[in-house]
């Protein structure tokens, strides 16, 4: 089905009719000093107004490319916002990164300007910043900037007027997490970002009644066209999280009504239900027709998804049986399908979620299968290309224009999509067999003690995984009955996805390995995808001692402080 995109649904002209039309109504609502600040429709484009007329002011030339360095917060949208307003380009970058990263992001980039806020590493603005780089701080940080935000927002004169942007103007270089190789910056236009909002409000029939929750990073795309843009488009209101720590009481003071969410959260979720109330216990009563709603209440109230319409999962496979579960809670729970270079192209119509499907396409994207089984895709979402890179944009596409994504995929007679793996993360055995790992790592990954799981097999007679607990299963395994029982249950959950696959693809054993894999140690990358070659580099050197055991079950101890090495 054609998308069909008006001048009114690009961000900018969104912003100024709801500063018409919705003045008074809240837009960002963020934790800040002990208390919580909102900002009106009108409040918030002030100040986008005075910062935007702070950059105007510097003279640089139009579309001069601007940096934010933040975890997410409501000064990350309003600078987006003020960057553009003052014809200018956003380059967004993730707040996990090391210096060393920033740095060079900022320098491909060519970054006259950085906006930045908290980062995980407190020091990361001050040694990742290049030195002649313009500094604006955020009131939640302190430390050297040339400009404060606060100080802007409180003595420069608002821009005045309107203006646009063209549609196709250039507007972020958004770089990939990395997953292989150096991060590519991947340029998107103005129409892209509007025409992935206008297709994601139609599949979701979303209103400006709705509420956002913002917590995945806003350097990702998912984030920045699904939440932000989207936002934008609807009027809708954005909530901000002030720490890990305060994340569930900001989700119950939200109430969001639509939920981004990746896997690794959704586990932790299931997780903390079962801390509580036992699994067997709560099946259990959920099987009791007289207490099964209320039981059923209680806990989506405790995790503050009550109000939830839809939870949208995406970023890696989301096991089947972990989605079932909540659905039958009564959740809408779906996965969807972007990357950076399409943006969110997939995502099932609310009623008709598929488990183990991502959906058929959005309107206004084509699809095809190549003959090796890769996903192409041909939207005005596509990216424009990689900045400073046009061989590799020109690789990225096929002849007639359609973005070779690098995923594997099988698609039924209703459009409906189910991703088998990546193309390139495909290896073969020394049988001459090709095997895929996230359909297998996802089978796995569904028992409840398993935090993460990388299967790996290369060269060898036949794969098999590497699994990281979590942190509850791992103080357990102190005890030497509970460990047992702990690899009594991993051999069960082996077994019986082993008899769901072929001969060749069948796991050898798992390999219990010392976690976790974080962002830090350089094991997953700032969107929690598994960094494969880290993960294979760390441990090569134990294969022939674990698979000399001949057990299903191994126990290693290698330790991942320092894994960042071998990435």
């Amino acid at each position: 089905m054609k998308l069909t995109l008006t001048d009114d649904d690009l961000p900018l002209q969104c912003i100024y009719r709801w500063e018409r039309d919705r003045g008074d109504r809240i837009f960002l609502t963020q934790p800040y000093g002990g208390n919580t600040r909102d900002w009106t429709w009108a409040q918030a484009v002030d100040e986008v107004r005075r910062i935007a007329a702070h950059l105007a002011a510097q003279n640089w030339e139009l579309g001069t490319h601007v940096a934010i360095l933040s975890k997410n917060c409501a000064w990350w949208i309003m600078a987006d916002l003020a960057i553009w307003m003052a014809g200018h380009v956003t380059v967004p970058v993730y707040p996990s990164l090391k210096p060393q990263s920033v740095r060079r992001i900022l320098e491909h980039s060519e970054c006259k300007a950085c906006f930045f806020g908290p980062t995980d590493d407190a020091e990361v603005p001050r040694l990742g910043i290049p030195a002649g780089v313009y500094r604006i701080s955020f009131p939640t940080v302190a430390g050297s900037a040339d400009a404060q935000w606060d100080e802007l927002a409180r003595t420069v004169q608002p821009l005045t007027g309107n203006p646009t942007r063209p549609a196709d103007d250039l507007a972020t270089i958004i770089y990939t997490s990395g997953t292989t190789g150096a991060p590519k910056g991947v340029m998107h236009r103005f129409a892209a970002l509007a025409s992935n909002a206008v297709a994601l409000r139609a599949a979701v029939r979303s209103t400006s009644e709705d509420r956002f929750i913002s917590y995945l990073p806003l350097a990702h795309i998912v984030e920045r066209s699904g939440l932000e843009t989207t936002s934008l488009l609807l009027g809708a209101r954005i909530f901000f999280v002030e720490s890990v720590d305060t994340f569930l009481a900001t989700l119950k003071r939200a109430r969001p009504t639509l939920l981004l969410s990746v896997p690794r959260l959704l586990l932790k979720f299931q997780q903390g239900v079962f801390q509580k109330i036992p699994r067997e216990k709560l099946e259990k009563r959920l099987r009791i027709p007289v207490v099964r709603r209320l039981v059923k209440r209680k806990v989506l109230d405790a995790l503050g998804l009550s109000t939830v319409r839809l939870v949208a999962c995406g970023a890696a496979p989301l096991p089947v049986d972990v989605m079932l579960w909540y659905r039958h809670l009564g959740l809408e729970l779906a996965e969807g399908y972007g990357m950076t270079e399409t943006m969110i192209t997939h995502l099932p119509a609310l009623g008709h979620v598929r488990p183990g499907y991502v959906g058929p396409a959005l309107e206004g994207v084509e699809t095809r299968i190549a003959e090796n089984g890769e996903l192409l895709l041909k939207s005005p979402m596509n990216m424009l290309g990689y900045y400073k890179d046009p061989e590799a944009t020109q690789n990225a596409f096929d002849p007639d224009g359609f973005f070779r994504t690098g995923d594997l995929v099988s698609m039924d007679a209703d459009g409906q999509i189910r991703i088998i793996g990546r193309v390139k993360e495909q290896f073969k055995t020394s049988k001459g067999k090709y095997v895929a790992p996230a359909p297998i790592e996802s089978r796995l990954s569904a028992h409840p003690a398993v935090e993460a799981c990388c299967l790996m097999g290369a060269g060898l007679p036949s794969p098999f995984a590497l699994v990281v607990l979590n942190p509850d299963a791992r103080g357990r395994c102190q005890d030497a009955g509970a460990r047992k029982t702990l690899e009594e249950s991993l051999q069960a959950q082996l077994r019986n996805v082993n008899a769901e696959l072929d001969p060749h693809e069948r796991v050898a054993f798992l390999a219990v390995v010392e976690g976790p894999w974080t962002v830090e140690n350089g094991l997953v990358t700032p969107t929690l995808k598994i960094r494969r070659s880290s993960v294979e580099g760390l441990y090569l050197g134990s294969i022939d001692a674990w698979r000399n055991q001949n057990r299903p079950v191994v126990w290693d101890s290698v330790q991942v402080a320092g894994a960042a090495q071998h990435g």
